[in-house]
């Protein structure tokens, strides 16, 4: 089950107002990268893609965490019964499936990491999961950004970038690209032509 689009919006506001920061701006960018990519992947919806976009960092209310975020948007999401934007609010995270990958800290209990390595080996993904994946790997606070220069961001910051879960990004992109029949910067930036 999903929220509506004004229900997301409104979470994710409240959720701005209990830790502000560049990360809400970065869920509206990945929203709209995914609601546009979603309109071009025949069997997608584009409003489910959107509140996935929205919500897939709503964990980040209650401050901030590394993993932390990852687990209390997952729980959160469960709780309120949403438990689509749960999934991605767990599966944005790993496109590789394992927490092994995790860049940042794991700021959780061992009996959370626990439950969330067992709802991630359960999940098989399908494209919802890949397309949030993808938005969040070129969705900066101020707007799109190269995959590449994302990801160098993301090194910079935390001292380290896994190759193969860089990989997998490139992956999921070329992906899309074959889903949509398009650039996916022409796409995202609105001059896409047909590959």
């Amino acid at each position: 089950m999903l929220p509506s689009r004004e229900e997301a919006q409104r979470l994710l506001r409240e959720a701005e107002n209990c830790n502000p920061g560049p990360w809400g701006e970065h869920c509206r960018v990945a929203a709209q990268c995914a609601e546009k990519i979603a309109a071009h992947c025949p069997g997608m919806d584009r409003e489910k893609a959107y509140i996935l976009g929205l919500l897939h960092d709503i964990g980040r209310r209650f401050g901030v965490k590394h993993m932390g975020h990852i687990y209390d948007g997952y729980r959160y999401m469960t709780d309120l019964g949403y438990g689509e934007a749960a999934r991605i609010c767990l599966s944005h995270s790993f496109p590789i499936q394992s927490l092994e990958d995790y860049i940042g800290r794991h700021d959780i209990t061992g009996e959370e990491e626990a439950e969330l390595e067992a709802a991630l080996a359960h999940m098989a993904y399908d494209d919802y999961d890949r397309l949030i994946q993808l938005c969040d790997s070129v969705a900066g606070a101020s707007g799109v950004m190269k995959m590449e220069d994302r990801m160098a961001d993301v090194k910079r910051r935390y001292g380290s970038y896994p190759q193969e879960k860089w990989d997998k990004n490139l992956e999921l992109k070329r992906y899309f690209e074959e889903k949509t029949g398009k650039e996916l910067y022409a796409l995202l930036f609105g001059n896409a032509t047909e590959s």
